[in-house]
């Protein structure tokens, strides 16, 4: 009976878990992203010319964290919604099969979920440090791209603000008070200004980053080659820092593949105005600013993200694993 395992995290632990995550990745890296709106805005200004304006104009330290609330709104809600969405693709792709049965992948059918008590049932997966469910690449990309482009349409609206806050273009004072001046002059699709370019960049980007992520895990837990003695499950000293180190590979690798997306996002949600859609607008910056327009706030956007993925995934698998850690033995011991 022990073998078994009795419950599974509900829906609302992964999105609280999520929000967690995202608010703290937000609060803590919020002058990154500051930075590399500002770079991205005006392809003339250099990173360093930026920050020593911000820094020598009164209230420095409060500059930089301009944007924080709407930034700690998206990113926070954003996370949760990601993580509870790619959770529930995950279980139920792991239950149904439903990419192999097409022909397209196989699956890992090696007990979905790995639980402190399962017998270890291949050398791959009782390496692995992860504790959410396997599946293979295909699978984790396309449940990765469409959690992430589920949650980036929903979001949309305090994304564009976020951005807003971050650029010195706009001197808006309150949320609702820039809510109702992009109502205003934009009407509601100013609202979802730059989705297109937001959707091309946020859905390769998730999707690429889980594949990379699971696939450094699996090889870093190889070469560690360091696993509990009981059930296949690698020891949490080492799951921790292989999991941030994944984050960290993973996160480069999908952001310096994604980041033309980006910043044409950025301009066509500062200036409605002058670019119209994401191919005039990347065709624009090409023509008057060059391809290096196109990579724009790359170094910032790269560490950010680098360091605010590596952390949300990090905390968020090991609050998974704490949670049905503890449920097991609940379970356990009502069953003696």
């Amino acid at each position: 009976m022990s073998d078994e395992r009795p419950a599974q995290t509900s829906s609302s632990f992964h999105f609280i878990a999520g929000l967690s995550t995202g608010i703290l990745s937000a609060s803590l890296l919020q002058p990154a992203d500051l930075l590399k709106t500002r770079v991205q805005q005006a392809h003339s200004t250099s990173l360093l010319q930026t920050f020593r304006g911000i820094t020598q104009s009164p209230n420095s330290l409060r500059q930089l964290w301009r944007g924080t609330l709407p930034s700690v709104i998206r990113t926070g809600f954003g996370s949760a919604l990601y993580f509870s969405t790619l959770n529930a693709l995950r279980q139920h792709v792991s239950r149904s099969n439903l990419l192999a049965s097409a022909g397209m992948a196989s699956i890992v059918q090696t007990n979905p979920r790995r639980t402190p008590s399962s017998s270890s049932s291949s050398s791959s997966s009782s390496s692995s440090s992860s504790s959410l469910p396997q599946l293979s690449n295909l699978a984790n990309l396309t449940t990765g791209a469409i959690a992430r482009a589920s949650a980036g349409l929903i979001m949309m609206p305090i994304t564009v603000i976020k951005v807003r806050y971050e650029s010195n273009l706009y001197a808006y004072r309150s949320l609702l008070g820039a809510g109702s001046a992009i109502l205003k002059h934009e009407g509601p699709r100013g609202f979802f200004s730059g989705f297109g370019a937001t959707a091309i960049r946020d859905a390769p980007y998730a999707g690429l980053y889980v594949v990379f992520y699971e696939q450094s895990k699996r090889r870093l837990s190889q070469l560690k080659d360091v696993t509990a003695p009981v059930g296949g499950e690698m020891k949490r000293s080492s799951s921790v820092p292989i999991n941030f180190v994944s984050g960290v590979l993973a996160a480069g690798l999908a952001t310096a593949l994604t980041n033309p997306f980006d910043a044409v996002k950025t301009r066509l949600q500062l200036m409605p105005g002058r670019y119209e859609n994401m191919v005039q607008a990347s065709r624009q910056m090409v023509r008057e600013e060059g391809v290096r327009s196109l990579f724009d706030g790359l170094g910032l956007r790269m560490g950010r993200k680098a360091v605010s993925s590596a952390l949300a995934w990090t905390l968020y698998e090991e609050l998974v694993r704490r949670a049905e850690g503890a449920t097991w033995r609940e379970a356990n011991t009502s069953l003696r």
